[in-house]
């Protein structure tokens, strides 16, 4: 049994800053994360961190009403315009922590342009970004001697009378159960890639945040807000950095015509995330793409500015397509890419279960909306990581001691060992996949009531097919077999929770384009929507969205 403070489960950006602020506001801190810390997912996002500085001729009210603009006005204005404001000193925090971002000739912070956005406000450091934040943040952490228990799985939270008081969690290396015993819980383990197949996210996205504090009793927020980045790499799935297109690259078809002066004549190839990702499955569904493709032009460019600039996705190309970027334009198509959704929080990270907290792309406090701009993810994870853990330590004040009970220790241990005790049966990755692919076909860039219908039939027969489900490694040491096992069960309740808010919503709005209901409906869908999972199965309601100063407009760009 092991007790702390605060408890932080997930070791990414959001987990981290988190962390470093629970410690340096005198808290006993520890973080369980299932992966060492660097190969956290945050690792892979690649272009920038957004930030309006003042110095720049910049202004936080600009990029909060991109922001909003780009969620289709689903975001909750009073949380982009705390992010917003708090943006500029986050970057500079970070810079301040040892974040070597890349300068331009005069010394100062370089900047580039991302999608959605008129002016060139997203620092960065290359194509690496993500990988150099989480590095500085980690090594924050060491200096502090932040408490890590590194590879460890959680398997369920400890509830006592109805407040979250800590996780019973696997420790892989030894096969061991144990408490973690804390007077707060805050969830930062990241989103639900692998509900789809296939996706720009790492192996380990599988949900498990979402999902414990879904079985808590906190409701998923808009998970029917899937987002596509328009540019994977073909055949391979991987991200192409929009700081491809920041930096200026162009979208042609297969007669070579930059399509996208078609569909957004003024923003191009940085229109939001979710109508590039439309316009290029347009081009491949009428037939103007090249094998299900479109392609990314960076030629132009020259191959200096493209080894300095865009190093990382030069190794990408050569390495997986054997294709020079100053020389050839690559096929890319939309993949699966963001879960806008989440778990519902208010501005400070608190859910609806009292005693946990949630941030980073787990989390809902909706500042996203139906459509993430690219470089506000980033931005989301430290300014809402920060809050997060600062309301946190107020929170745990007020509590006197941490739980005594054992008996969500003893349940978890008959749970895994009766999957250890299965007879051979279906194997998780196989299930898995075929739920992930129909979840791609009928969720999709495009979608509409027959095909959600028939994502919704696959992931109740996964639901059903899991209790078959048998773990063929029946050691303790790193069972990997087990731990899909169990991230199975957290992804099939991502899945169930998506389908429900995608089945709800009657209207296309930023990443949810329903081909049999085209138009955005303000009148009756300028909503949330909250899944919330109870004894007698799942329940869909909806909550309003916080309106400041924005009134909704057509969204054009």
């Amino acid at each position: 049994m092991y007790e702390h403070d605060l408890l932080i489960i997930g070791a990414g950006l959001a987990g981290l800053r988190a962390a470093v602020e629970g410690v340096r506001g005198g808290a006993d801190v520890a973080v369980v994360t299932k992966v060492h810390p660097v190969r956290s997912h945050s690792n892979a996002a690649q272009g920038g961190i957004n930030a309006p500085l003042t110095d720049r001729g910049d202004d936080w009210e600009s990029h909060a009403l991109d922001t909003i603009k780009g969620s289709d006005y689903l975001a909750d204005q009073d949380a982009v315009e705390i992010m917003s404001r708090e943006a500029g000193e986050a970057v500079i925090e970070l810079e301040h922590m040892g974040v070597i971002f890349s300068r331009d000739d005069e010394g100062r912070l370089g900047t580039r342009r991302f999608g959605g956005q008129k002016v060139a406000r997203t620092f960065f450091v290359g194509a690496i970004t993500g990988s150099a934040l989480l590095h500085v943040l980690y090594e924050q952490a060491i200096k502090y001697g932040l408490r890590v228990y590194e590879e460890w799985f959680v398997t369920s939270l400890i509830e006592e009378d109805g407040v979250v008081r800590g996780a019973v969690a696997l420790d892989l290396r030894t096969g061991e159960l144990h408490t973690i015993r804390a007077k707060a819980v805050i969830i930062a383990a990241g989103g639900a890639g692998r509900v789809f197949e296939p996706s720009t996210n790492a192996i380990i996205c599988t949900g498990d945040g979402l999902a414990l504090a879904w079985r808590a009793g906190a409701p998923m927020m808009d998970m029917e807000m899937v987002q596509y980045h328009p540019t994977t790499l073909a055949r391979t799935g991987i991200l192409m950095s929009e700081a491809a297109r920041g930096e200026g690259a162009y979208l042609l078809n297969k007669q070579g015509d930059r399509f996208m002066e078609t569909y957004a004549p003024e923003y191009l190839e940085l229109a939001s995330r979710d109508v590039v990702s439309r316009s290029e499955q347009t081009e491949i569904n009428e037939g103007r793409g090249i094998d299900g493709n479109v392609l990314l032009d960076l030629r132009h460019l020259g191959r200096s500015f493209i080894e300095e600039r865009l190093g990382y996705l030069q190794e990408v190309a050569v390495e997986f397509l054997g294709m020079d970027l100053a020389n050839d334009p690559v096929p890319i198509r939309p993949g699966m890419h963001y879960i806008m959704g989440g778990i519902k929080t208010d501005v400070n990270g608190r859910t609806e279960a009292p005693g946990l907290y949630a941030a980073g792309e787990c989390a809902n406090v909706s500042v996203h909306g139906a459509n993430r701009l690219g470089a506000n993810s980033l931005l989301d994870t430290v300014v809402f990581g920060r809050r997060a853990a600062r309301h946190a330590l107020e929170y745990i004040k007020s509590v006197n001691g941490t739980s005594r009970d054992e008996s969500q220790l003893e349940a978890d241990k008959a749970r895994l060992q009766a999957l250890l005790d299965r007879p051979q049966g279906i194997r998780s990755a196989a299930l898995r996949r075929e739920m992930a692919e129909a979840m791609t076909e009928g969720i999709g860039v495009f979608r509409d009531q027959a095909s959600m219908e028939r994502a919704e039939t696959a992931v109740r027969r996964a639901r059903d097919q899991f209790a078959n489900v048998s773990v063929q490694d029946k050691g303790k040491t790193f069972n990997m077999d087990l731990m899909f096992a169990l991230e199975l069960d957290y992804v099939i309740d991502c899945a169930e929770a998506i389908c429900a808010g995608a089945l709800a919503r009657k209207e296309s709005r930023g990443a949810h384009y329903r081909t049999d209901i085209t138009q955005r409906d303000d009148e009756n869908w300028l909503k949330h929507t909250l899944v919330y999972k109870t004894d007698e199965g799942l329940r869909v309601d909806t909550s309003p969205v916080a309106i400041t100063k924005w009134e909704p407009v057509k969204r054009v760009y």
